[in-house]
């Protein structure tokens, strides 16, 4: 069990979605940033969907209330133990009793915290995900509270002998954590200014010129009015060559939607399920964790590539993700 003794900004149970129910009007919601998400699970042994604590911009205060096999990825929201500072992308094993606090992000907006087990949570229509605008997921379908108490499920037998491993040499630490990390080479690289590869959207050729060559030649920041719903963009207007009404249609994470104020809005994990403005372009999957890291006052650019090359770059990006699981799970047989 862990104990939360102050709630952050924004902290809530999230896993990677909720499916096969957007014909119903049910959104998907889950994880903003997907690729850190499941690389804090697959580092403490659990299945890539397990339920993890998703923390956005000033993090929670936390308590454990047993020995735990923990894992922090995505920005860095300056994790301490004892103010001692604590490493992303490790495996850190906590002392009952340990309180883990975070603070303001340093670098992106969201990480990420798994522990080996995952929360005991009832799934809602398949899913532990929190969707908070509709109640329903999650630690009561909010956002987490002081006070609040998450249950654990059991470890995976597979990162067991691990865990009694670090019993043995914590000795009167708090802490420990291994000395292995996912390469940096496989990690997401955020930035406070990233150029995000896009799709033209298929209401692209209807804008004109003017507008078609500053959404790929300017930048575009992200306002206050952004969250896990859609970024809404302040930056060059962009005009429709002539104003028409448009039939609302399926959009999904990522579909770029430009009202008729001519401010773009990215539609994120929370995002409705159909939507009537144009859409000028659709993000690249793999770039997706690069837009959730940004925050309100951060900067956007977009660069075009086909739909073969954003799917090329999918694949490899799974690839990378099979690999690094595979030397995880070499890593956890070999204790």
């Amino acid at each position: 069990m862990i104990t939360i003794l102050k709630p952050g900004f924004q902290t809530t149970i999230q896993d990677l979605g909720r499916f096969g129910y957007q014909k119903y009007g049910v959104i998907t919601s889950g994880a903003m940033d997907s690729i850190s998400f499941r690389l804090a699970n697959l580092l403490v042994g659990n299945e890539e969907n397990e339920s993890a604590l998703e923390m956005t911009i000033q993090g929670p205060h936390i308590v454990f209330g047993q020995d735990s096999l923990i894992a922090i990825t995505g920005g860095d929201l300056s994790p301490t133990i004892n103010q001692t500072p604590i490493p992303l992308w490790k495996i850190i094993f906590v002392k009952k009793g340990t309180e883990l606090k975070f603070n303001r992000a340093q670098t992106g907006c969201r990480a990420y915290l798994a522990i080996a087990g995952g929360f005991s949570i009832p799934k809602v229509m398949t899913s532990a995900s929190t969707y908070l605008r509709a109640n329903i997921g999650g630690f009561k379908g909010r956002t987490l509270r002081a006070g609040d108490q998450l249950s654990l499920y059991s470890p995976s037998p597979r990162v067991l002998p691990l865990i009694e491993q670090a019993r043995q040499k914590v000795g009167n630490l708090s802490f420990i954590e291994k000395d292995w990390s996912i390469s940096t080479n496989y990690l997401p690289d955020i930035s406070s200014h990233p150029v995000i590869r896009i799709i033209k959207g298929r209401e692209y050729h209807l804008f004109t010129e003017e507008s078609q060559h500053l959404f790929f030649h300017e930048s575009f920041s992200i306002t206050p009015h952004s969250d896990r719903m859609g970024y809404r963009l302040q930056g060059p207007s962009l005009r429709l060559e002539n104003k028409q009404e448009m039939i609302s249609t399926a959009v999904t994470f990522g579909s770029i939607q430009v009202p008729s104020a001519g401010n773009p809005i990215i539609l994120m994990a929370d995002r409705q399920t159909t939507g009537g403005y144009p859409i000028i372009g659709q993000v690249a999957s793999v770039d997706l964790p690069l837009i959730s890291q940004t925050k309100p006052g951060d900067l956007l650019s977009f660069s075009e590539i086909t739909l073969k090359e954003a799917q090329l770059l999918y694949l490899k990006r799974e690839q990378n993700l099979r690999s690094i699981k595979q030397a995880i799970l070499q890593k956890f047989q070999e204790v």
